[in-house]
């Protein structure tokens, strides 16, 4: 039998993904278990998902770096020489017109945060780290602690929206207010940008006349908490492929970007 893979899990909120996926690992829908839980935040709800299954937890308050960083700065401390300044030149986040005292407040606190997270999350080696509705974007610095093979990543996040429509952090809301006749959910890997790493798989339903945000959210997660797990699954199985593809542009430029593939089951 091949070996099971562990898995991490961050969250903000409630957990219901993080409940899909233990439950999933449970019944053997994902060939793998859960190796802790982290949070940004102490009273996250989605913890007791974890509690009741016997899976270890972590926090790092986000809200109490950030207080700290706005009192004394200075006292905040980053992980290394160049480390800021690295994520920083690095990150697709901020555009060039952003302020750079923000930019730099911002990476100055998810650094420190981030530091502490490793260090968290070192007692628990891991395969796969999975957000499962953590509200905070991933710097550089924390991706290429996990990401040490650019061809296979290790980061998965889902979004509730049809990327690469409506980034951000209200996916179905702003599915909602556009008027769209479709909705949907993204499961992707993550890269230095919101929400715009390679796409692993899509779901989609139709949008009817009387749906309201909520009803739209609520379709939503029914359908996340079936498309998580089976890309997590997939994961397990070894069947996402990186690949590199260029295309030709005008001008004799190339771009190249990165998609998954997924390989037949064995």
């Amino acid at each position: 039998m091949a070996k099971r893979i562990r898995i991490g899990a961050l969250i903000s909120g409630s957990g219901t993904n993080l409940k899909a996926i233990i439950d999933a690992c449970r019944d053997g829908r994902i060939h793998g278990d859960l190796v802790f839980v982290g949070a940004d935040r102490p009273e996250a709800p989605g913890f007791r998902w974890a509690t009741e299954n016997q899976i270890p937890t972590f926090c790092v308050d986000y809200r109490d770096i950030i207080r700290q960083y706005r009192e004394k700065p200075e006292q905040v401390p980053v992980p290394g020489p160049g480390d800021l300044e690295a994520s920083i030149s690095r990150q697709q986040i901020f555009p060039a017109t952003a302020s750079a005292d923000r930019v730099r407040a911002f990476f100055t606190t998810r650094l420190a945060a981030e530091r502490q997270l490793l260090a968290k999350m070192a007692a628990y080696p891991f395969d796969l780290l999975v957000l499962a509705g953590f509200m905070r974007n991933l710097t550089p610095y924390f991706i290429d602690s996990i990401n040490t093979d650019l061809m296979h990543p290790r980061i998965m996040n889902i979004h509730p929206a049809l990327l690469p429509a409506f980034p951000g952090i209200d996916g179905y809301g702003d599915t909602f207010r556009y008027g769209c006749k479709v909705g949907g959910c993204t499961v992707h890997f993550v890269d230095y940008g919101e929400d715009s790493g390679p796409i692993i798989a899509q779901k989609s339903f139709v949008i009817r006349p009387a749906d309201t945000l909520e009803t739209i959210r609520r379709r939503g997660l029914e359908i996340e908490w079936k498309l998580y797990p089976r890309c997590v699954q997939w994961f397990a199985q070894n069947r996402l492929q990186i690949e590199r593809v260029t295309h030709a542009l005008s001008g004799g430029k190339r771009h190249v970007r990165t998609i998954v593939r997924l390989l037949p089951s064995s």
